[in-house]
């Protein structure tokens, strides 16, 4: 189960990092699916871009591991009114209706997945 665990760290973390990549070599894409009532778009998109590189950047360093994964699931809802926008307004990413309602659970999909590495020092499998 450890080298599951494992895996599945440096999945994530990898997953964050070229996430967070992407905010910077694509800003227009992140731009295009900030919900209006928020204010500093481009200064959103680069904020959480560089939080997505740092917590996946941190989720590696077992010590951190613990505060990287809450890092990640505070972030993961922060971001939600960005894929809901998207939802409701589907024109921005052309794909189906099905994806588009299947990218909102997931976002749950990916709380649970850092949840899993997010038991308290020491007690980590």
């Amino acid at each position: 189960m450890k080298r599951i665990k494992l895996i599945s760290k440096v999945l994530l973390a990898v997953f964050m990092i070229v996430a967070g990549g992407m905010h910077f070599l694509n800003p227009e894409f992140f731009l295009k699916i900030m919900p209006p009532y928020l204010p500093l778009h481009r200064e959103l998109v680069l904020v959480s871009g560089a939080c997505e590189i740092l917590l996946g950047m941190l989720l590696l360093i077992p010590k951190c591991t613990h505060l990287a994964a809450w890092g990640i699931i505070a972030l993961l809802i922060a971001v939600f009114p960005a894929n809901v926008y998207l939802y409701q307004h589907q024109e921005i990413l052309p794909a189906s209706p099905i994806m588009h309602a299947l990218r909102l659970p997931l976002q749950g999909v990916f709380v649970l997945w850092a949840y899993w590495h997010a038991k308290p020092f020491g007690k980590e499998s």
